[in-house]
């Protein structure tokens, strides 16, 4: 069996980057947004629901058939360690050390929350000249101020909202020594160091990248997103890019300076 591994934090964090970054170690396969934890999802949720296995239960049938999809669902990479991306883990923990049979390690990419507030504002405004996206056909009307899309996003049942909700119940419910936070200020200003402490956390042996010209190996198509624009792509050169929020916000960020870095009260 494949060594897995998991990753899935904040959304617009730098995740589809580190990603690509750890993909440069010969030894490591780091996905684009997976599947994998879906398949999982159907499997549990559905299987007590036959009759056959009401009639002859089968827990730890059910178990082997789920680590079977951990252990194939991969089953064409030649590489000894996976990284799995999905921000879905965190909310998944109790499943997935049943069906590991050990605790899981997850890299938790984040960023301030301003930042990634920022970031979809802009991917809102490029949008928004030839499309309207989803969110905004279901609330058409608090979409015609800023403040007020910035709360949609941060909806428990929108992409931020629920980002931020899965990292803090994943430690109140006790799984802080499983999670590494990768913030994305500090990937983009000290990689090097940054890297060395995912591995640490991994206990894996540490590898020698190159951060000036970083190869995307990892593509999704976007378009099921209904932005119109790319959401994935990666600049090749990691280096710090400097805070967006102030221009594209202004004074709407105050409303999240309290809780800008949460995860360090974590």
């Amino acid at each position: 069996m494949k060594k897995l591994f998991f990753l899935g934090g904040l959304p617009r964090s730098g995740s589809t980057l580190l990603c690509n970054i750890l993909a440069q170690n010969p030894e490591v396969h780091a996905t684009h947004t997976s599947a994998c934890l879906e398949v999982l999802f159907v499997i549990r949720n559905n299987w007590d629901d036959f009759i056959e296995h009401k009639a002859h239960p089968l827990d730890e049938t059910k178990r082997q058939v789920m680590k079977g999809v951990l252990e194939n669902y991969y089953w064409d990479v030649k590489k000894p360690i996976v990284i799995d991306k999905s921000r879905g883990w965190l909310a998944h923990l109790e499943m997935l050390e049943w069906v590991l049979g050990e605790k899981p390690k997850v890299v938790v990419p984040v960023r301030d929350l301003r930042d990634v507030l920022a970031s979809f504002e802009k991917l809102w405004r490029k949008a928004a000249k030839n499309r309207q996206i989803a969110p905004e056909r279901d609330n058409y009307m608090r979409f015609q101020k800023m403040e007020e899309r910035l709360a949609i996003w941060c909806n428990r049942e929108e992409p931020v909202g629920l980002a931020v909700n899965r990292v803090k119940d994943a430690v109140d419910r006790g799984w802080r020594d499983c999670i590494h936070f990768v913030d994305y200020d500090t990937l983009v200003r000290e990689p090097g160091n940054s890297l060395q402490e995912i591995y640490k956390f991994f206990g894996l042996e540490p590898f020698k990248h190159q951060f000036k010209k970083v190869e995307q190996v990892t593509t999704e198509n976007d378009d099921v997103h209904g932005f119109g624009v790319p959401l994935h792509a990666i600049r090749p050169k990691v280096e710090p890019q400097g805070s967006q929020w102030p221009e594209v916000l202004g004074e709407a960020a105050d409303a999240y300076a309290r809780d800008a870095l949460f995860w360090k009260k974590l």
